[in-house]
C-alpha cells in the first residue's frame, strides 16, 4: 500500500495495485456524508482498431461497441441491477466518451455492499445473441434521436469538418450501420482486451476504510490473467490539415446555431505537457471569449451573439480542438470578427492583468472543488488516465507564465486551422 499526501491542501490519497493489475485509489474524506466510486476502463469509442489479448493481429471493430458494452454490462441474467443499487440506497450511473468507459454510484448507507455489486457487475459481463439483437434496436433509437438534436449534430459537425480520419469525428454511441454488425463474440474480444484489471482503475472516495475497500475488492473480483502494460491500440493516420472549411445544415431550430472550430497540431503531448495545454488554452479563450472580454461585449451590443456564447478547449494526446460556440441571426459575420481578432497581435488579447486574475480564479475553483466527491472522483480518474496526479495540479497551475500563452496563442489559433459548422432553421 502506498499513501500520497500533499501538505498544502491537507489531502491524501491511499493506493494498492492487486494481483490482477487492478489499481484500487482511496481518498479519505472524514465527516463527508457522501460517498463516491468510479470503476473505470481506459476504452472509448475512439478504441476501434486494436489487436485482442491473445491474438497478434489488428481487429477492426465497428463504431459504436465501447457504448454497446456500457448498455449491456447493465443486463444480468437474473437480476435488475437499478433496482439492486436503489434498494441499497444508492444511485447508479454509467457514460462512455470518446476516452473512458466508467461506471459509478454515489450513496450514504450499505457503501460496502454497493461497492461489492458494482465491481461483480462490470467484471460478470452477460451477453448472448438475443441480447445483443435487441439492444441494437434500442440503441438505433437513441442515435437517431440525437441525430435529430441539432445542438448534438453543429457539435459533431464541426468535428467532420476538422477531422479526416481520426474516429473523434464520429458519434460515441457509432452510427445506425454501424452497430447492426456488432455481435457478442466482437463484444468479448473488445471487453477482454480493455476491461483487463491493468487497464482500468478503481478510485473511491469518502468517509470510509481503505482496508474494508481492498477486503471487499480482493472477495469479489473475478480471477484475470495479468497482462503487461502494452497498449494494444492501432491509431489513425491524421493529418495535420482540416477536412472543410464549413458544413452548413438546416434544422428545427428557431436561430441558427453555429460552432467554430480550431484543430490542435500540437499533439502527442501526455502527463504534465498535456494538461498544461489544456489549462493554458481555456486560459486564453476565456480571456477572448468570455462574457468579461472586450469581444463578447462588442457583439452582444451589435446583436450578433446572444448570452449562449462561450469558449473551451479539449484534447487527449491524439487529438485537440478549441470550439467558439453560441447563436447569432448571422453566423458568418461572427466568423469573420473571430478571424479578425484571431489576427490580431497576440498582446492585443491577452492581458496579464487577466491571466494573473484567471490564475487565481483556476486556483480557488480547484481547491474549492475539493468538496465535492464527484468532482474529486471524476477529475481525479480523467487525469489519471493522462497520466497526471490530481494533486500536482496546484502545482502546475502555479509553474504556468504569461509568455506561455503568448507562445500557444501563435501556435493555435490560425486560420488554416480554422472551421465552422452551421444550423440554421429549416
Amino acid at each position: 500500500m502506498k499513501t500520497i499526501t500533499n501538505n498544502r491542501i491537507n489531502e491524501k490519497i491511499l493506493y494498492e495495485e492487486l494481483d490482477s493489475g487492478l489499481k484500487v485509489i482511496f481518498m479519505p474524506k472524514p465527516g463527508f456524508t457522501k460517498k463516491h466510486a468510479v470503476f473505470s476502463t481506459n476504452y472509448g469509442s475512439n478504441d476501434n482498431v486494436f489487436i485482442p489479448i491473445g491474438e497478434d493481429k489488428p481487429l477492426s471493430v465497428p463504431e459504436g461497441i465501447a457504448h454497446f458494452l456500457e448498455h449491456k454490462l447493465f443486463e444480468q441474467e437474473e437480476s435488475n441491477l437499478f433496482e439492486k443499487f436503489s434498494k441499497m440506497g444508492a444511485y447508479v450511473n454509467a457514460f462512455t466518451n470518446f476516452n473512458q468507459t466508467a461506471y459509478l454510484f454515489e450513496t450514504t448507507d450499505n457503501f460496502y455492499e454497493s461497492l461489492e455489486l458494482l465491481v461483480k457487475f462490470v467484471q460478470s459481463p452477460y451477453l448472448t445473441d438475443e441480447n445483443v439483437e435487441k439492444e441494437k434496436g434500442i440503441i438505433a433509437q437513441e442515435i437517431k434521436m440525437y441525430e435529430d438534436n441539432p445542438k448534438w449534430r453543429v457539435f459533431f459537425n464541426c468535428l467532420r469538418a476538422m477531422y479526416l480520419n481520426h474516429p473523434v469525428k464520429i458519434d460515441i454511441a457509432g452510427t445506425v450501420e454501424s452497430i447492426q454488425t456488432i455481435n457478442k463474440e466482437l463484444m468479448y474480444k473488445a471487453y477482454n482486451t480493455f476491461y483487463n484489471p491493468a487497464n482500468m482503475v478503481l478510485f473511491i472516495v469518502g468517509d470510509l476504510s481503505f482496508e474494508k475497500i481492498l477486503e471487499v475488492v480482493k472477495k469479489t473480483e473475478r480471477h484475470f490473467d495479468k497482462v503487461d502494460d502494452t497498449d494494444m491500440r492501432i491509431l489513425v493516420d491524421e493529418p495535420d490539415s482540416i477536412k472543410e472549411k464549413t458544413i452548413d445544415v438546416k434544422m428545427q431550430v428557431a436561430t441558427p446555431m453555429f460552432y467554430i472550430g480550431f484543430k490542435d497540431n500540437e499533439l502527442n503531448l501526455i502527463g504534465e505537457e498535456l494538461i498544461k495545454k489544456d489549462i493554458i488554452t481555456n486560459m486564453i479563450l476565456d480571456m477572448m471569449f468570455s462574457p468579461s472580454s472586450k469581444f463578447y461585449n462588442d457583439l452582444y451590443n451589435e446583436g450578433l451573439i446572444y448570452n449562449s456564447f462561450g469558449a473551451y478547449f479539449t484534447g487527449k494526446k491524439t487529438y485537440g480542438h478549441s470550439l467558439v460556440i453560441g447563436e447569432s441571426n448571422n453566423p458568418e459575420k461572427v466568423q469573420e470578427r473571430v478571424l479578425e481578432l484571431i489576427n490580431k497581435d497576440p498582446s492585443e488579447n491577452l492581458l496579464e492583468e487577466d491571466f494573473d486574475r484567471l490564475k487565481k480564479k483556476n486556483l480557488g475553483n480547484f481547491l474549492m472543488g475539493f468538496n465535492s466527491v464527484e468532482f474529486i472522483a471524476n477529475n481525479f480518474v480523467d487525469l489519471y488516465f493522462d497520466q497526471f496526479n490530481l494533486f500536482d495540479y496546484l502545482n502546475l497551475v502555479e509553474s504556468i507564465e504569461f509568455r506561455d500563452l503568448l507562445t500557444r496563442y501563435k501556435n493555435h489559433l490560425r486560420p488554416e486551422n480554422m472551421v465552422i459548422s452551421i444550423v440554421r432553421p429549416a
